[in-house]
């Protein structure tokens, strides 16, 4: 083995909200259901329509939620909701904090269509199935579906919103599973079945780096790695990592790093190395 893989984190994007799971309600309503909450929810929740259509009332905003709509309600706000002819089938999740919504982007109190309904269904079921028979681990499980409901959403939201590439995920994940291989763009741009120029704009659009600069990155994370956590000489990494020469090798990683990578290795081993030039 001449070659580390690279560590991956969050970095600065660990401190991410999240939200606690409070219930889930699966109602299967006629015209006998109205519910009126004069101060509002207790706490944020999300309405998912399956079948029929129902209405919502906060303040003096109406809302209709039928099939295939999901709906985040804000708490404390004067609400009333009511079955429409005589169908209305939803279940409603209430949590703890509408920040992770917001976090993800996902709009609050506003009525948004889903392809995903399907998939939400089927965690909504298994979240409730995990409440009556509560096995080990059970409250876990209902806040971590809960968060899956949300990034289901999200993600729908975010290629629907087209914020991403999607069909550059692939490129990217090759790149980083292949960073011991000679690095060739032609081949990266015929694997992505975009033209040539589309590939790079949109490579660049994602990762604010060509793809050159980008997987000699990643090669001098891994070779960083390397000297980190192994007696590979500086010769072996560049040579694993396909580096011209040893010396090329030297001199990127001095430019990115601002030590060479002998003197890199001497500061780990003596303790010495400023933390942020830690993995």
């Amino acid at each position: 083995m001449s070659y580390m893989d690279i560590p991956y984190g969050l970095g600065e994007k660990s401190v991410v909200p999240l939200c606690k799971f409070i219930s889930i309600w699966k109602v299967q309503a006629n015209d006998a259901y109205q519910v009126s909450k004069g101060e509002g929810f207790n706490a944020p929740g999300l309405f998912i329509t399956y079948k029929g259509k129902g209405t919502l009332s906060q303040s003096t905003d109406r809302h209709e939620l039928h099939a295939g709509t999901y709906f985040f309600v804000q708490e404390a706000v004067p609400s009333t909701y009511r079955c429409q002819n005589d169908d209305w089938k939803f279940y409603f999740l209430d949590f703890s904090s509408l920040d992770m919504a917001r976090f993800l982007q996902l709009p609050v109190c506003e009525v948004v269509s889903t392809g995903k309904l399907a998939e939400a269904i089927q965690l909504c079921e298994r979240m409730i199935d995990n409440l009556i028979a509560q096995p080990t681990g059970y409250a876990y499980s209902a806040n971590i579906l809960l968060q899956e409901v949300l990034l289901l959403f999200a993600r729908e939201q975010t290629v629907a919103d087209n914020f991403r590439h999607t069909e550059l995920n692939k490129i990217l994940i090759y790149m980083h599973k292949n960073i011991d291989k000679p690095f060739r763009a032609e081949e990266l741009v015929q694997k992505s079945g975009l033209s040539r120029t589309s590939f790079f704009t949109r490579f660049r659009s994602i990762t604010g780096l060509s793809p050159s600069s980008y997987m000699l990155k990643l090669k001098l994370e891994s070779a960083k790695a390397s000297l980190e956590t192994t007696n590979l000489s500086v010769k072996e990494i560049a040579s694993g990592l396909h580096f011209y020469d040893e010396f090329h090798f030297s001199k990127l990683f001095k430019r990115s790093y601002g030590l060479s990578p002998s003197a890199f290795r001497r500061l780990k081993d003596s303790g010495k190395l400023p933390p942020e030039l830690f993995s």
